[in-house]
Protein backbone atom coordinates (compact mmCIF):
# COMPACT_ATOMS: atom_id res chain seq x y z
CA UNK A 1 0.00 0.00 0.00
CA UNK A 2 1.14 3.17 -1.26
CA UNK A 3 0.79 6.71 1.02
CA UNK A 4 1.57 10.29 1.00
CA UNK A 5 1.14 13.36 3.12
CA UNK A 6 0.49 16.77 1.31
CA UNK A 7 -0.39 20.07 2.39
CA UNK A 8 -4.04 21.20 2.07
CA UNK A 9 -5.51 24.45 3.64
CA UNK A 10 -7.26 22.27 6.08
CA UNK A 11 -4.27 20.78 7.27
CA UNK A 12 -2.05 17.65 6.48
CA UNK A 13 -3.71 15.11 4.39
CA UNK A 14 -2.83 11.65 4.22
CA UNK A 15 -3.88 9.45 1.16
CA UNK A 16 -3.40 5.56 1.14
CA UNK A 17 -4.14 3.57 -2.12
CA UNK A 18 -2.49 1.55 -4.59
CA UNK A 19 -3.00 0.16 -8.36
CA UNK A 20 -5.98 -1.06 -7.35
CA UNK A 21 -7.46 3.01 -6.27
CA UNK A 22 -7.29 5.05 -3.42
CA UNK A 23 -8.26 3.33 0.08
CA UNK A 24 -8.14 6.49 2.28
CA UNK A 25 -7.99 9.96 2.61
CA UNK A 26 -7.90 11.68 6.11
CA UNK A 27 -6.43 14.95 7.64
CA UNK A 28 -3.45 14.21 9.95
CA UNK A 29 -2.05 15.88 12.70
CA UNK A 30 0.36 18.89 12.04
CA UNK A 31 3.30 17.51 12.44
CA UNK A 32 3.49 14.97 10.19
CA UNK A 33 6.33 15.26 7.80
CA UNK A 34 4.97 16.15 4.20
CA UNK A 35 6.08 13.65 1.30
CA UNK A 36 8.64 14.69 -0.89
CA UNK A 37 7.98 12.19 -3.37
CA UNK A 38 4.20 11.25 -4.30
CA UNK A 39 3.91 7.81 -5.33
CA UNK A 40 2.36 7.51 -9.14
CA UNK A 41 -0.54 5.57 -8.15
CA UNK A 42 -1.65 8.76 -6.26
CA UNK A 43 -0.24 11.27 -8.14
CA UNK A 44 -3.90 12.07 -9.68
CA UNK A 45 -5.63 12.00 -6.46
CA UNK A 46 -3.22 14.80 -4.99
CA UNK A 47 -3.77 16.86 -8.01
CA UNK A 48 -7.32 16.77 -7.75
CA UNK A 49 -7.43 17.45 -4.69
CA UNK A 50 -5.32 20.04 -5.14
CA UNK A 51 -7.47 21.00 -7.96
CA UNK A 52 -10.34 21.06 -5.70
CA UNK A 53 -8.73 23.47 -2.83
CA UNK A 54 -7.85 26.15 -5.54
CA UNK A 55 -11.35 26.07 -7.04
CA UNK A 56 -11.07 24.64 -10.84
CA UNK A 57 -12.38 21.39 -9.31
CA UNK A 58 -15.96 20.28 -8.54
CA UNK A 59 -16.17 16.18 -9.46
CA UNK A 60 -13.30 13.55 -9.10
CA UNK A 61 -12.49 11.07 -11.39
CA UNK A 62 -10.33 8.90 -8.88
CA UNK A 63 -10.42 5.57 -9.15
CA UNK A 64 -11.35 4.42 -5.53
CA UNK A 65 -11.45 1.41 -3.10
CA UNK A 66 -12.68 1.84 0.16
CA UNK A 67 -12.79 -0.68 2.54
CA UNK A 68 -15.96 -0.97 4.25
CA UNK A 69 -19.48 -2.85 4.58
CA UNK A 70 -22.26 -3.61 2.03
CA UNK A 71 -24.25 -1.10 3.60
CA UNK A 72 -21.57 1.69 3.99
CA UNK A 73 -20.67 1.23 0.65
CA UNK A 74 -24.29 1.95 -0.43
CA UNK A 75 -24.14 4.91 1.81
CA UNK A 76 -21.34 6.20 0.45
CA UNK A 77 -22.24 5.66 -3.43
CA UNK A 78 -25.40 7.89 -2.06
CA UNK A 79 -22.94 10.45 -1.33
CA UNK A 80 -21.04 10.42 -4.50
CA UNK A 81 -24.45 11.76 -5.65
CA UNK A 82 -24.59 14.76 -3.62
CA UNK A 83 -23.83 17.48 -6.15
CA UNK A 84 -21.46 20.03 -5.48
CA UNK A 85 -22.17 23.42 -3.31
CA UNK A 86 -25.48 21.52 -2.85
CA UNK A 87 -26.32 19.88 1.14
CA UNK A 88 -28.56 17.10 2.03
CA UNK A 89 -30.30 15.82 5.91
CA UNK A 90 -29.66 12.38 7.01
CA UNK A 91 -33.39 12.22 7.11
CA UNK A 92 -33.64 12.59 3.15
CA UNK A 93 -30.72 10.65 2.58
CA UNK A 94 -32.16 7.86 4.60
CA UNK A 95 -35.22 8.02 2.61
CA UNK A 96 -33.66 8.20 -0.80
CA UNK A 97 -31.37 4.87 0.69
CA UNK A 98 -34.96 3.29 0.98
CA UNK A 99 -35.48 3.26 4.69
CA UNK A 100 -36.20 6.13 6.75
CA UNK A 101 -35.79 4.29 9.86
CA UNK A 102 -31.90 3.68 8.83
CA UNK A 103 -31.06 6.90 9.76
CA UNK A 104 -28.67 6.41 12.61
CA UNK A 105 -27.19 3.34 11.07
CA UNK A 106 -26.69 6.28 7.76
CA UNK A 107 -24.96 8.49 10.11
CA UNK A 108 -22.79 6.08 11.02
CA UNK A 109 -21.64 4.84 7.54
CA UNK A 110 -21.09 8.67 6.82
CA UNK A 111 -19.11 8.89 9.68
CA UNK A 112 -16.91 6.18 8.60
CA UNK A 113 -15.97 7.71 5.03
CA UNK A 114 -12.63 6.88 3.97
CA UNK A 115 -12.15 9.25 1.66
CA UNK A 116 -12.25 12.65 2.62
CA UNK A 117 -13.96 15.30 0.35
CA UNK A 118 -13.83 12.96 -2.23
CA UNK A 119 -16.91 10.85 -1.19
CA UNK A 120 -18.13 14.18 -0.19
CA UNK A 121 -19.78 13.77 3.76
CA UNK A 122 -19.51 17.20 4.23
CA UNK A 123 -22.66 18.02 2.43
CA UNK A 124 -24.80 15.85 5.14
CA UNK A 125 -26.28 18.10 7.38
CA UNK A 126 -28.94 18.18 10.32
CA UNK A 127 -32.69 18.14 9.29
CA UNK A 128 -33.11 21.65 10.46
CA UNK A 129 -30.04 22.94 8.88
CA UNK A 130 -27.59 22.38 11.58
CA UNK A 131 -23.90 21.45 10.99
CA UNK A 132 -23.85 17.92 12.69
CA UNK A 133 -21.16 15.52 13.66
CA UNK A 134 -18.04 15.24 11.19
CA UNK A 135 -14.80 13.23 11.77
CA UNK A 136 -12.23 15.75 10.78
CA UNK A 137 -13.84 18.28 12.86
CA UNK A 138 -17.13 20.69 12.98
CA UNK A 139 -14.69 24.02 11.43
CA UNK A 140 -13.27 21.78 8.52
CA UNK A 141 -16.98 20.82 7.94
CA UNK A 142 -17.86 24.64 7.24
CA UNK A 143 -14.63 25.53 5.61
CA UNK A 144 -15.85 22.80 2.88
CA UNK A 145 -18.97 24.38 3.01
CA UNK A 146 -18.35 27.96 2.21
CA UNK A 147 -15.50 26.65 0.13
CA UNK A 148 -18.13 24.66 -1.97
CA UNK A 149 -21.47 27.96 -1.66
CA UNK A 150 -22.28 29.45 -5.07
CA UNK A 151 -22.95 32.45 -2.90
CA UNK A 152 -20.08 34.95 -2.81
CA UNK A 153 -20.31 38.03 -0.87
CA UNK A 154 -20.57 40.92 -2.95
CA UNK A 155 -18.76 44.07 -2.48
CA UNK A 156 -21.02 47.06 -0.19
CA UNK A 157 -18.76 49.63 -2.06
Amino acid sequence: MDYCIINSPLGCTRIEGDTDGISSITVVNSDETLSEIIPESLQNCALQLDEYFNGSRTIFKIKQNPKGTDFQKKVWNALRLIPYGKTLSYLELSKQLGDVKAIRAVANANGKNPLWIVVPCHRVIGTDGSLTGYAGGLHRKQWLLNHESPVTQQSLF
